[in-house]
């Protein structure tokens, strides 16, 4: 399984942008996705997942920091897997990382390569 991210970017406090992740190789008919974040000299941090369970899906968690500003979401046709994030803060800034927990084991077992969100004050 690869995951690819993008659709990072610069962009100003207040502002939106939305990731991407998509997924090739093989596809789950149960599994979750979340989407991680590591700012320099931080620890990568929580953000949001999304889960399926036998292709049905929907069910969302979010961090406290971003409740109310993100929205995660996927298409499965797509094998795609979307953070929407509005109302961006400079504290946002990091590399976003999304990562797959194939067997729904609390473990994430692929990874992506990161895609770099930066926002101006």
């Amino acid at each position: 399984v690869q995951l690819q991210a993008f659709g990072g970017g610069l962009v100003q406090a207040g502002g939106s942008l939305r990731l991407s992740c998509e997924a090739s190789g093989r596809t789950f008919s149960s599994y979750t996705m979340g989407w991680f974040r590591q700012a320099p000299g931080k620890e990568r941090e929580f953000v949001a997942i999304i889960s399926w369970i036998n292709w049905r899906g929907g069910t969302t968690s979010y961090a406290d920091s971003v409740k109310g500003r993100f929205t995660i979401s996927a298409d499965s046709a797509k094998n795609t897997v979307y953070l929407q994030m509005n109302s961006l803060k400079p504290e946002d800034a990091a590399v976003y990382y999304c990562a797959l927990d194939s067997r729904q084991a609390g473990q994430y077992d692929y990874w992506g390569q990161g895609t770099q969100v930066t926002v101006s004050s």
